[in-house]
Formats: structure tokens, sequence, C-alpha cells
């Protein structure tokens, strides 16, 4: 009997070989001194629809590197484990089809802030918002699309006592790490 791989790698690969495009940016304020960002974009272009068969991938590529950036913030740190990883299962938790569109939304999942919404429509337009998460979600969907993101390290007197340096590396820190390097392929 040949052996199947894990529904995560088979996700994670449909959303590799998608193509994605981003048409617009928007990056405001929130109160909270943070960022509000919003990606409109697309799955395939005008020639080939992509979304049938790259949605949910996308959907699990953009969760996965959501929950592995996310951090706990105020009591939901008695929720948090640093080596915890993101599933399907999670994915599928959070996802919801509503007046015609596939719909992602996960605001705190076991202890870690995403903040994250993703929406995509028939045609393949898509919409990725985060609040208060920086600008991490450009670096997702570059990630998604093959670039190479590059980040400043910061030097060993700026981590903070049990902060992991491979946080900054092309290393990651957690389990998620072969999901993660299949996107860095």
């Amino acid at each position: 009997m040949e052996r199947e791989d894990p529904i995560e790698q088979e996700l994670l690969k449909s959303a590799m070989i998608a193509e994605v495009t981003v048409v617009d940016i928007a990056i405001s304020p929130t109160s909270t001194g943070d960022r509000h960002v919003r990606l409109e974009g697309r799955l395939g272009d005008d020639e080939h629809d992509d979304v049938e068969w790259s949605a949910f991938g996308f959907i699990y590529a953009i969760g996965l590197l959501s929950f592995h950036d996310a951090r706990p913030r105020g009591y939901s740190g008695m929720h948090f484990s640093e080596h915890d990883q993101w599933m399907a299962t999670d994915m599928q938790r959070h996802l919801r089809y509503e007046r015609g569109r596939l719909s992602f939304d996960a605001d705190y999942v076991r202890g870690r802030m995403m903040k994250t919404t993703v929406t995509i429509h028939p045609d393949g337009r898509f919409t990725l918002d985060t609040v208060n998460r920086g600008e991490a979600a450009t670096r997702w969907i570059a990630r998604i699309q093959g670039k190479k993101v590059l980040a400043a390290v910061p030097a060993a007197n700026e981590i903070e006592p049990g902060e992991d340096r491979h946080l900054y590396c092309a290393c990651d820190r957690s389990s998620d790490y072969k999901a993660l390097s299949l996107l860095d392929r």
C-alpha cells in the first residue's frame, strides 16, 4: 500500500504552485499603535482560475504562517505552548462559507494572538486582513510566492532572556519547521 503525505503537506503544495498576485496593500494605524494591514489579491490570473484547487491550501498556508509568528497577548499566555503546531483541523475550525465566499477568521488560537482573516471569492479574488500584527502579512504572501524574506538579526544583547535566537534566522523555532521549509523550496 502506498503511503500518502499528510494533508497539511498537500495543502502547502497547492499553495506553493498557485499563482498569487497582490493588487493592493493598505496599511493603517490601530488604536494600540500597531497596524491594520489589508492585502487584496488574486489566486490565478485572467486566463487561469487557480481558486478551485488552491483556495484551501492558500488559507492553510496563511494560517500556518500567522500561527507560527503569533505570540500571546495579555491573559492568553496561560494557553500558549512554544512548540504547538498548526494543523488542518485548526484551519477547519475557523473556516466558513458565507455569501458565496470562503472565509477564514482566527482571533486567538491556543494562546496565540492571530487576528488574521482571509476571504476568497469564487473568481479568485482574495482579501487578507491582519490587526496588531505589524506588517507580517506582507512577508507571509512573499513566502508563499517563493520570495526570500530577509530580516535583521538582533545582536545577542538585544534578545530577551529565554528567547530563541533562531526565531530571527532562517531556522524556525518550532516543530512547524518541516511544513514551513516546504514554503521555502
